[in-house]
């Protein structure tokens, strides 16, 4: 039995058989052409390319049906790659000087072209390889290679695909009765592939490393989606273990379907706001569909992530349009965009930066790059007139920052003012609470905002200096740390005393003993993904806020994060046994 760590990138257990997927674009064959057939090569690779994009426009349709239409501008992405001179024009070169036959040209101008984004330090170039091999594989379809995305329609049952990387296409072509989930060695949280794996609701790991170094066609094999484990040959004993845990986490998702539509109260009568975090604005009906009453956390960087250019004020106003639309009046807190590090900026960099963490990201690179900031800014005040809406910043650590970005919210509705163009002139203001220096801050904060929304991913990043990506220090990234318990208090005490309503959206919330804590801290909103609403609305109507506030003194009273993970586990078990789909304390 072999247990491989990855990311967990969409939620799901899956039990099945391996399905071994291996393209490689070195392996397509060299051949030598006469200087009499470069044309009719040339024509060949034209009409190929003609014939792509023709392809990806019905698959672009396809998709909006399916998945929504901003996640299929996914492909609209690799349209415009397609016609893009800079890339298409050498592989012509090449068949002119070198004689040799298209495909091989096309195989290594992508070849080439992904191992200069796989080199390059920051990761958004690597999530963005699979889209390169999409295009390439595609591309040498037309040219007469085979289909390989026929494979993935005539597959065995209870099939789990196992990969070096997947490209877009190849998700969106699964069949989804035969193919259970799927697993990567490359790729990350934001790659296209990850995003429609999410959409489709298909359990997903990545990032693992090794495992086509071990994967064999119709081994057995486990897939926990959403601890990030994938199992191969697992003993009878493991295979019944999950088994049971599937069943019990079906039996469980079962009830919940019941809760849906019930207030999310605590046993004695306290309300507490059950909100969505989304990345696409279609996503906002799944939030409400799942018991939510609105969305705390639009990420609107997944604008920038999801197309082959910089989304214009235009593109920016739709999508917000869209999820104004879809939520019909209830709370919608948009986020500006969160741009950097591992996301975005650094493609735009002659000179990547050597710790981007710590660099030039969210609110920073905003008020550095303020076009682009303004044109989401005129966006968000336009779309606050068809609907309530709240904006929030993110990665704030001074008060020079917070006033400057007011500041342009300021001038922005003026310039609106004299177009003419209708906003909502009292739109509410807020900020994430993401670092220590804010959450130190937050009585100085607190009297320039509208409310606070405590993001624990990073606030755990910055307090304990522990990168979340780093396989190397993940034991030590824990929000049950007493330092970032005490941030979290310090924050929603703050929010108390100045009146301003203060929410959790970060993923530790989704966490029913964590949230446990995050109630007896005092805090009333938490923001989480639809697939956790209705467990934590379990969760919430099972305890009294005095129970949270007796967990939360002694977990505040226990001096390692260890501890306080094994206490409020335990306090938590104690209250929903069945929402931990039988699995072990310690799991």
């Amino acid at each position: 039995m072999l247990v491989f760590k990855g990311l967990p990138v969409s939620p799901g257990i899956a039990i099945g058989n391996v399905m071994v997927v291996d393209d490689d674009l070195r392996r397509v064959p060299r051949r030598t052409i006469r200087t009499s057939k470069v044309k009719d090569e040339i024509a060949r690779l034209d009409t190929a390319i003609a014939a792509s994009i023709a392809e990806l426009n019905l698959v672009h349709e396809e998709a909006k049906r399916e998945m929504g239409g901003e996640t299929a501008k996914i492909f609209l992405f690799h349209v415009g790659m397609l016609a893009d001179k800079s890339l298409i024009n050498p592989i012509r070169k090449a068949i002119e000087t070198t004689l040799v036959n298209a495909e091989y040209a096309v195989s290594q101008a992508f070849v080439d072209l992904a191992a200069k984004f796989m080199a390059n330090p920051d990761s958004v170039f690597a999530t963005k390889v699979n889209d390169i091999e999409d295009l390439a594989h595609r591309l040498l379809k037309h040219l007469g290679g085979d289909d390989r995305n026929a494979r993935f329609r005539q597959v065995d049952p209870q099939t789990i695909v196992i990969a070096r990387d997947l490209t877009p296409s190849q998700a969106a072509a699964f069949d989804r009765q035969r193919i259970l989930a799927f697993a990567t060695d490359l790729g990350g949280k934001t790659s296209h592939t990850a995003i429609i794996a999410r959409a489709l609701d298909l359990p997903a790991v990545v990032g693992c490393q090794a495992l086509l170094k071990y994967a064999r066609d119709g081994m057995a094999v486990i897939l926990d989606g959403d601890r990030g484990t994938v199992t191969f040959n697992p003993d009878l004993a493991s295979i019944d273990e999950y088994r049971r845990i599937k069943e019990n986490s079906r039996l469980f998702r079962l009830s919940l379907t019941e809760i849906a539509d019930l207030p999310s109260v605590t046993a004695d009568g306290t309300p507490v706001g059950l909100l969505g975090n989304i990345e696409l604005p279609e996503e906002a009906g799944k939030v409400l569909t799942a018991g939510g009453s609105g969305v705390g956390l639009y990420r609107t960087e997944y604008l920038y992530l999801t197309g082959n250019s910089e989304p214009s004020e235009e593109d920016h106003y739709n999508a917000y349009r869209t999820c104004i639309e879809l939520v019909k009046g209830r709370e919608l807190t948009i986020r500006t965009v969160d741009l950097g590090a591992d996301k975005y900026t650094q493609a735009q960099e002659e000179i990547p930066e050597r710790n981007p963490f710590l660099g030039c990201r969210s609110i920073r690179y905003c008020l550095l790059n303020l076009p682009m900031f303004k044109r989401q800014i005129r966006a968000l005040l336009r779309a606050s007139s068809l609907g309530p809406i709240k904006v929030m910043f993110p990665l704030i650590t001074s008060l020079g920052e917070l006033r400057h970005a007011k500041y342009l919210i300021n001038d922005t509705m003026e310039e609106l003012e004299e177009e003419g163009i209708a906003f909502d002139r009292s739109i509410k203001l807020g900020m994430m609470v993401e670092v220590p220096s804010a959450a130190l801050l937050a009585d100085l904060f607190a009297r320039e905002v509208d409310f606070f929304s405590i993001g624990t991913n990073d606030l755990v990043q910055y307090t304990l200096a522990v990168d979340r990506t780093n396989e190397r220090v993940a034991h030590l990234y824990n929000p049950t740390h007493p330092a970032v318990i005490k941030l979290i208090k310090d924050v929603s005490r703050s929010g108390r005393r100045h009146h301003i309503p203060v929410s959790c959206c970060g993923e530790a919330a989704a966490d029913p003993e964590f949230a446990l804590l995050l109630l007896g801290l005092g805090l009333r909103t938490l923001s989480v993904t639809s697939s956790a609403i209705a467990p934590l609305k379990r969760m919430i109507r099972s305890v009294t806020i005095s129970q949270c506030e007796r967990i939360a003194r002694q977990a505040m009273s226990l001096d390692s994060d260890v501890q306080v993970a094994a206490f409020l586990r335990d306090q938590a078990r104690k209250i929903v046994p069945e929402a931990f789909d039988g699995r072990s304390a310690e799991a």
